[in-house]
C-alpha cells in the first residue's frame, strides 16, 4: 500500500471517530474531578496512572474493525517496546512522556491534538500529516533508526522502518482519533502546548550545570528513575531509561534541553508534579542531556529550512 493510500486511511479513520460525539467525562474512574477532559496535572496516587478515556474499558466502543485498531493503538501507546517491537529499539513507551496515555494535564496531552493535523514541522520544514509525526516518534524517541542494524549479522527485516501503511502507525493514529472524537478540526485545544517554560525564564545553554543538574536528580529523581536513569520498578511501572543504549535517540524531541526541561517543570515528580523550579528543571535537563544516548542518523538533514535550536546539544553547529 502506499503512502497516499496510508492518509487516505487515517482521513477515514479520523471521520469515523469524529462523527462519535465524546462522553461527558467529569471525573476519574475514582470520582476525582477532572480539568476538561484530562487528569489534572497535580495528580495523587488516586489519579497517577488513571485514563479516562480507555477503549479497552470502553463498552459503547463496540466491536468493528475500526474499534479493534484503536483498541491496539491504545495499547501499542502504553507498552510500545512489546507492542510495537519491531519499530522500537528503545524501551521507550509513548506513554512515558505522555503520561496517563496522553491524557493529563501540562504532561504533553494528545486529547483533541489529532485535528490539527496537517501542521508545519519546523525541524522538517514541511507540513506533516497524523501519520508523519507517529513515524518521527517511532523513528527519533523509540529509537526505531536502532533496528536498521539487525544484531549479530540476521537479515534486516523487510519493512525496517516505519511508514505511513504500517499497522502500528495506523493503529496509533486511530487511537489518537477516536480522543479528538467530537472536536472541532483545526482548533488548537487550550492544553496544548502548556509544557513550555516561559521564554523569560530560560538560562542560556552555556549557563546551564550538570554538575548542579545531577546533584538535583540524585535529591529528587531517583526514586522512579534510579541512580542510573534507567527506571525502578514500581509495582507493574517502570520509567523509561533517561540515557544510554535503551532510551531516545539524539534527534528525539526529549534530546532539546528546553524541550525537556518543559516536561520535567511540569509533569515531574510523577506524584508531585511543578515542585521544581524554572531553573532546577532546566539544570536536570542539562544533565540528562549531557549523557550518552543512541545517534539519529538523519541529523544532517534537520533543520535544513529553520535555523538549529540553541537547546539542540546533540547537534554540531552550522
Amino acid at each position: 500500500m502506499g503512502s497516499r493510500a496510508g492518509h487516505r486511511i487515517t482521513v477515514l479513520l479520523f471521520l469515523a471517530c469524529a462523527a462519535c460525539a465524546r462522553p461527558e467525562v467529569p471525573r476519574t474512574s475514582n470520582g476525582v474531578p477532572l480539568a476538561g477532559p484530562l487528569i489534572p496535572a497535580s495528580t495523587t496516587m488516586v489519579t497517577a496512572w488513571d485514563v479516562p478515556q480507555n477503549p479497552l474499558t470502553d463498552a459503547s466502543l463496540g466491536t468493528s474493525k475500526l474499534a479493534d485498531e484503536i483498541r491496539w493503538g491504545y495499547r501499542l501507546f502504553t507498552r510500545t517496546p512489546s507492542e510495537g517491537a519491531r519499530f522500537t529499539a528503545s524501551r521507550m513507551a509513548c506513554s512515558h512522556c505522555h503520561l496517563n496515555a496522553g491524557q493529563r494535564e501540562r504532561a504533553l496531552p494528545l486529547v483533541d491534538v489529532a485535528g490539527m493535523f496537517p501542521e508545519y514541522n519546523r525541524r522538517s520544514g514541511r507540513l506533516y500529516s497524523l501519520t508523519d509525526r507517529i513515524i518521527d516518534c517511532f523513528q527519533r524517541s523509540e529509537n526505531a533508526t536502532g533496528r536498521m542494524t539487525p544484531p549479530d549479522g540476521a537479515a534486516p527485516e523487510a519493512e525496517s522502518m516505519p511508514t505511513p501503511a504500517s499497522k502500528e502507525v495506523l493503529a496509533l493514529a486511530a487511537y489518537l482519533t477516536w480522543l479528538a472524537r467530537g472536536a472541532s478540526m483545526g482548533v488548537n485545544p487550550s492544553w496544548r502546548g502548556q509544557n513550555a517554560i516561559d521564554p523569560k525564564a530560560l538560562i542560556p545553554v552555556a549557563q546551564l550545570n550538570p554538575s548542579k543538574g545531577e546533584a538535583l536528580f540524585k535529591e529528587r529523581c531517583t526514586p522512579c528513575h534510579g541512580p542510573d536513569g534507567q527506571g525502578v520498578q514500581v509495582g507493574d511501572k517502570r520509567p523509561g531509561p533517561l540515557w544510554g543504549p535503551d532510551s531516545w535517540n539524539d534527534g528525539a524531541g526529549a534530546a532539546r534541553i528546553y524541550t525537556l526541561a518543559g516536561i520535567i517543570r511540569y509533569a515531574m515528580p510523577y506524584l508531585d508534579p511543578g515542585s521544581l523550579t524554572d531553573e532546577e528543571a532546566q539544570q536536570v535537563a542539562a544533565f540528562i542531556n549531557s549523557k550518552p544516548r543512541p545517534a539519529y542518523p538523519y541529523k544532517a538533514k534537520d533543520y535544513l529550512t529553520e535555523k538549529v535550536p540553541v537547546d539542540s546539544v546533540y547537534y554540531p553547529p552550522r
